[in-house]
């Protein structure tokens, strides 16, 4: 029918706007696979890091932080596959379209305003012929309707007897004229109309012609379409990708290498009734002693209270040393005060101010490192604090044991140390600990590692983490 080919010129257009949407779909996917392949690789590496500080230990944290590494490699995969939707399947569409697809400069494109020559130049004579018979039946369907309103005048003008034999004359020749019109408008007609169907098969042949032009046109695009889809497929089909079985067999085998007995083994040689023991053995005195003092003789030679940096105005004196100015007890349940701390301040706000430092230091640690309280060092000796009980006047110490809360800071060491005695840590320049305790007047400090095991460090060996 006449005008029926637009929808296949459509067609065209259509093809086209499809590139766009299928570029657009892929170029999602490809953001998507970007963006899980960052999330696993984020995952990764936080967690890592937290079983790595975390307390478990030997095969099964092997086994744990292996998920982390198939997490690592599965990013790697899942990059790959954005790189190739992107790198690959979307431009191979955008070139495809480019080459099959050309604008004109009026706007369109050239293979639409082709088909639509094609179809109009094949159909201009049907429809010519066509609107020629529409006309001829147009006209005879008018000449039957004169005639029969002719022949229905004349009728009634014979039973009329006041008309002449003049207008009765006039009617009968009206009605003549109508049947010759009639027999004229048919003629033409059914000639128009053996025309018309004298050219159908002829314009038949022509339309489709063109037509098929369009659908082999339309193919080429179903067929890349096709293609590319399937390339697609590939790229993300990681099934089939012998890299990604091997991560999760590996996984697998990491897995099962995972040894309680093992584990325990170690532990028991490491950190139980196997670990070496230095035991105490008789020492002769030497210059060095000070640096090689156990821990009980440490807590010894403070047998009292040292006050400095305060004078009688209540102004703070100014230190060449930022560790001279503390308090030393000898009671192990009193900590060392920092010079910038005044001890006779409000008990309630010293015990606020000090919570909401500790609560700022523990954001970014493990469940574990926020709930785990570590013993401090054992130790047999009790030791009398010469603050524990009131004086002569009845008044409470400000220096007893719920005054002065602990507060742990996190300090990194700038050297490396090997501990000389077994309630020494030993570190690695680089490494991160928690200050327990403030430094003494030999120059420790009491610390833990992130293994949880807890001991003394020379004071000036580490700096506060900022």
């Amino acid at each position: 029918q006449v005008g029926n080919y637009k929808r296949t010129v459509k067609r065209i257009d259509d093809g086209h706007r499809l590139c766009n949407d299928l570029m657009n779909c892929i170029h999602e996917r490809a953001r998507i696979e970007k963006g899980y392949a960052q999330q696993l690789t984020e995952w990764a590496k936080r967690w890592k890091q937290l079983v790595e500080k975390g307390p478990q230990y030997g095969t099964v944290e092997r086994a744990w932080c292996a998920f982390m590494s198939e997490a690592e490699k599965v990013s790697e995969l899942h990059l790959e596959v954005k790189g190739s939707l992107m790198n690959e399947d979307f431009e191979k569409i955008k070139n495809w379209q480019k080459e099959a697809f050309h604008k004109q400069m009026m706007g369109g494109f050239k293979e639409t305003k082709e088909a639509e020559d094609g179809f109009r130049k094949a159909q201009k004579p049907w429809a010519k012929k066509l609107k020629e018979v529409e006309a001829a039946k147009k006209a005879y369907h008018a000449a039957c309707k004169e005639e029969k309103l002719a022949v229905s005048r004349e009728t009634n003008s014979k039973a009329d007897p006041a008309l002449n034999p003049e207008q009765l004359k006039k009617l009968q020749d009206k009605v003549e004229r109508s049947k010759q019109d009639v027999l004229k408008t048919k003629e033409k007609y059914e000639k128009s109309l053996k025309e018309l169907d004298n050219a159908t098969p002829q314009y038949m042949e022509n339309m489709e012609q063109v037509f098929e032009q369009c659908q082999q046109f339309e193919e080429k695009r179903l067929r890349f379409f096709r293609e590319v889809l399937l390339e697609v497929q590939k790229h993300l089909d990681l099934s089939n990708v012998a890299s990604y079985k091997n991560i999760y067999r590996e996984l697998e085998q990491n897995i099962k290498t995972a040894d309680a007995v093992e584990d325990l083994r170690w532990f028991r040689a490491n950190q139980g009734p196997g670990m070496s023991m230095n035991w105490p053995q008789f020492e002769e005195w030497s210059a060095d002693l000070n640096r090689t003092l156990s821990r009980r003789e440490k807590k010894k030679a403070s047998d009292g209270v040292t006050l400095t940096g305060i004078n009688q105005t209540g102004e703070q004196v100014s230190q060449p040393n930022k560790h001279s100015s503390s308090l030393s007890v000898q009671s192990n349940t009193v900590q060392s005060v920092q010079s910038s701390y005044n001890p006779f301040e409000d008990e309630e706000d010293t015990g606020s101010t000090v919570s909401e430092k500790e609560d700022n230091k523990i954001k970014n640690v493990s469940s574990y490192e926020r709930n785990q309280s570590y013993p401090t060092d054992w130790s047999d000796e009790e030791s009398n604090n010469p603050f524990s009980s009131t004086d002569a006047n009845g008044d409470t110490n400000p220096f007893d044991e719920d005054t002065s809360p602990a507060m742990e800071v996190r300090v990194r060491a700038l050297y490396d140390y090997e501990g000389q005695e077994q309630d020494e840590l030993s570190f690695k320049a680089g490494d991160e600990l928690t200050k327990m305790e403030n430094e003494d007047e030999q120059g420790w400090c009491k610390g833990r590692l992130d293994n949880g095991q807890v001991g003394l460090y020379p004071a000036n060996y580490v700096e506060p983490i900022q």
